[in-house]
């Protein structure tokens, strides 16, 4: 019985120093960062690569609406991009699978305290890339009701979707609005209600790109992509649901 013991002791142990020599320090010094990989990135390496940018303000004057742009367009073969805040009572923000868009990405979000917001970028060779920043905040983005909530006109406009498209040389860029309450269920007595899913499409029905929204997305959000597609004379068309079962649906032209 002491020789298993000792025996998996000796496992155990030899398991978490491998953890710990791949698993690299976080440049952010996050106390949060073992348990951030383990949540969203676990079974692959990862590395903090100057290759993907993250921007995000230093100051999130409203917490609420916290502008960030993720960068990986110096990476290839990209499979998914997630990006997520470690101090955020729900850190997970979005899951980004650019397909037949470009690896860029824009958006707002709310955070609950001063945290790191981080972009990882998974790879066909099996890597996570990493960039960080930290957002300092006064805080309660996240438990606060959304303002159609408190106003009660939510209803009114819920899944109206508002765009422009531009075209350049070698891409589409895309730049809508979805009014959506968007609510993280952390507010009293109003429970979460969110955009869940959003898919791009060309007219032979090619999968563009597919977005994974989560809780801290901010009310009725903006998002910029860029589209691969040369052809500017068919259209885009966007499909999307919420938690609820509500579906919505745009496309945009030139």
């Amino acid at each position: 019985m002491m020789k298993k013991t000792a025996l998996l002791l000796l496992c155990l142990t030899f398991s978490c120093l491998t953890f710990a020599k791949e698993l690299p320090q976080d440049p952010l010094g996050s106390v949060q960062w073992n348990d951030m990989y383990n949540a969203f990135l676990k079974g692959h390496p990862a590395v903090f690569d100057d290759r993907v940018k993250l921007i995000a303000p230093n100051f999130a004057e409203d917490p609420m609406n916290v502008p960030v742009t993720v960068d990986a367009r110096n990476l290839k073969d990209i499979k998914k991009i997630v990006i997520f805040a470690d101090f955020n009572p729900i850190p997970l923000i979005a899951r980004f699978y650019p397909t037949g868009a470009e690896a860029l990405l824009s958006f707002r979000f709310k955070i609950q305290q001063a945290s790191p917001v981080r972009a990882a970028v998974l790879t066909g060779d099996g890597k996570w890339h990493m960039a960080g920043s930290w957002v300092n905040s006064a805080g309660g983005g996240c438990t606060a009701a959304s303002t159609g909530q408190v106003v009660g006109d939510w209803m009114d406009y819920m899944g109206e979707v508002y765009g422009k498209r531009w075209a350049s040389n070698s891409s589409n860029r895309l730049r809508f609005q979805i009014k959506h309450p968007m609510d993280t269920g952390l507010a009293p007595g109003i429970p979460a209600f969110y955009i869940e899913h959003l898919n791009f499409r060309n007219d032979a029905g090619d999968v563009l790109a597919h977005l994974e929204l989560f809780e801290p997305i901010n009310e009725n959000p903006v998002l910029s992509l860029n589209f691969k597609q040369r052809d500017k004379s068919t259209p885009i068309f966007m499909t999307g649901s919420d938690n609820n079962g509500n579906e919505f649906e745009a496309e945009f032209h030139l």
